[in-house]
């Protein structure tokens, strides 16, 4: 698996922006900024649309800090739009919806669940010169906190050492 330190994999994908299947995202869309990476196992489930819709409503706050945001799986960017359409919360998505159908991209980061065909739950959060600094990986019945992604986001932002359960104005270590 990818992991940090490393340089994350270029990418180009299809992707789902509002109603419009026909967009693309890629590492080099995102030069010089933040930017984080989730996937999430498929469309049409239910842990699923409450991490793309908190992800979603967080946009704002990671645009603050210089940070896209982008979202995916292995499923179509036909099947994106059907669940968009379906699922009222899904509705006017503040971010793309990346569709890894051939799997490439899941592979190269090391998150696919080569058994169950799928996207591990994963998020990526990658600096401005494409170099990974944050990982995480939970199990695909778990959903993630788009709220401790930005904490996450914020401490690697500000240079310093960062004790647990830092937020912005907190104190942070001093050698």
């Amino acid at each position: 698996m990818i992991t940090v330190g490393q340089k994350c994999p270029d990418f180009k994908l299809k992707a789902l922006v509002g109603e419009d299947i026909n967009q693309t995202v890629s590492l080099e869309d995102c030069k010089g900024k933040w930017l984080v990476i989730y996937f999430y196992p498929l469309d049409f489930t239910f842990v699923c649309p409450t991490e793309i819709k908190g992800f979603s409503d967080a946009v704002p706050d990671f645009e603050d800090r210089n940070c896209a945001v982008i979202g995916g799986s292995c499923d179509s960017v036909y099947s994106h739009l059907g669940w968009v359409r379906a699922k009222e919360e899904l509705k006017g998505l503040k971010h793309p919806l990346f569709s890894d159908y051939t799997k490439s991209f899941s592979r190269a980061l090391g998150i696919l669940d080569e058994e169950l065909g799928v996207s591990r739950r994963a998020t990526f959060i990658v600096d401005p010169d494409g170099i990974v600094r944050f990982v995480y990986v939970t199990d695909l019945n778990v959903g993630r906190d788009p709220k401790e992604v930005l904490r996450v986001l914020d401490a690697l932002q500000s240079g310093e050492l960062c004790p647990c359960g830092w937020k912005p104005g907190d104190p942070t270590i001093k050698l």
